[in-house]
C-alpha cells in the first residue's frame, strides 16, 4: 500500500510539471514543488493565469 502512495504522488508531480509548462512556467521547478506540496501546487498552477510568451 505504501508504494501506491509514492507512485501517485510522483504521477501528480509529473502532471503538474506538464500543466506548468502549458502556462509558460518552469516545469522542472514545479515538479520539485509538487513533490513537496502535492495537491496544493496543483491548485496554485490551475488558478494562476498563463504567462505571456517571451520573444
Amino acid at each position: 500500500m505504501e508504494n501506491q502512495y509514492f507512485v501517485g504522488w510522483g504521477t501528480l508531480a509529473l502532471i503538474n510539471a506538464g500543466l506548468a509548462q502549458g502556462k509558460n512556467r518552469s516545469g522542472l521547478n514545479w515538479f520539485f514543488l509538487s513533490l513537496l506540496f502535492g495537491p496544493i501546487a496543483t491548485l496554485i498552477i490551475v488558478v494562476w493565469d498563463k504567462l505571456p510568451e517571451q520573444n
